[in-house]
């Protein structure tokens, strides 16, 4: 499962997946993510789908929802009332 995943997050481009998705979408992304850097990641992805909103969490490290599950939560329930 580990080689599944590497391979998934370092050799697969969604680009043409994040391109077709046309619904709200909520991005949060940790600032300071040492795992999986903002500029790789969410900042690109924001670009691509469109209308998506990105949350940066300054300081933030990477698994959020788990860290900071408290205000991961409340933020993403305030979007999906919206």
């Amino acid at each position: 499962g580990q080689y599944d995943c590497i391979h998934e997050f370092s050799e697969v481009d969604y680009t043409d997946d994040l391109k077709a998705i046309d619904r709200p979408t909520l991005i949060i992304h940790g600032g300071d993510d040492q795992i999986v850097p903002i500029a790789a990641s969410a900042e690109k992805a924001v670009a691509l789908v469109r209308g998506a909103t990105l949350e940066v969490y300054e300081g933030g490290s990477h698994g959020l929802a788990q860290v900071d599950a408290d205000r991961f939560n409340a933020d993403l329930l305030d979007f999906v009332k919206a």
